[in-house]
């Protein structure tokens, strides 16, 4: 499934962009899982209008590599919900000027998440962000990157039935 996951050092940090309105907070365990906690807020509609809505949580500062993952969103009921997860700045549309942002897909869902607290878990890295020549270009990387993301999930659950 790609490169190598980055090695955590330090994962502390509270959000707050005014772009956003919003405050996460982040933590990690000793299992190498990061945890982004806080409410989804509005963006500017990019995920959606390539086909691929995300639940987008603001962030100031992590002490890990901007990448791609898997893993989960979980709701405040506890509901978990499977999603292909990006922690960048959206350098193919904003350059590095963009703001730092967990973006999770979550995996054939169709609900509205705005205004709830919910849980981004990174749980398997996937890769490392870059920037693409085109938004083709991009939206054909989201696609790999959903089914790298679906392979995982179809490998966690195939462990559980078996155990």
């Amino acid at each position: 499934m790609g490169e190598a996951r980055p090695s955590l050092v330090s994962v502390s940090a509270r959000g707050n962009d005014a772009r956003l309105g919003g405050m996460s907070s982040i933590s990690w365990t000793s299992g190498n899982t990061i945890f982004v906690r806080g409410e989804v807020q509005h963006g500017d509609q990019r995920g959606r209008e390539l086909g691929f809505p995300t639940a987008n949580l603001a962030i100031d500062h992590l002490d890990v590599d901007e990448g791609v993952w898997a893993g989960w969103l979980v709701e405040a009921d506890g509901v978990a919900r499977a999603a292909a997860i990006s922690i960048g700045r959206r350098e193919t549309i904003y350059g590095r000027a963009g703001f730092l942002l967990v973006e999770a897909h979550v995996l054939d869902f169709s609900g509205n998440l705005y205004g709830s607290v919910v849980t981004v878990e990174m749980r398997h890295w996937i890769r490392h962000q870059r920037r693409f020549r085109s938004l083709q270009a991009l939206t054909d990387q989201v696609e790999d990157d959903i089914q790298s993301c679906r392979d995982w999930v179809a490998g966690v659950e195939a462990a559980e039935a078996a155990s």
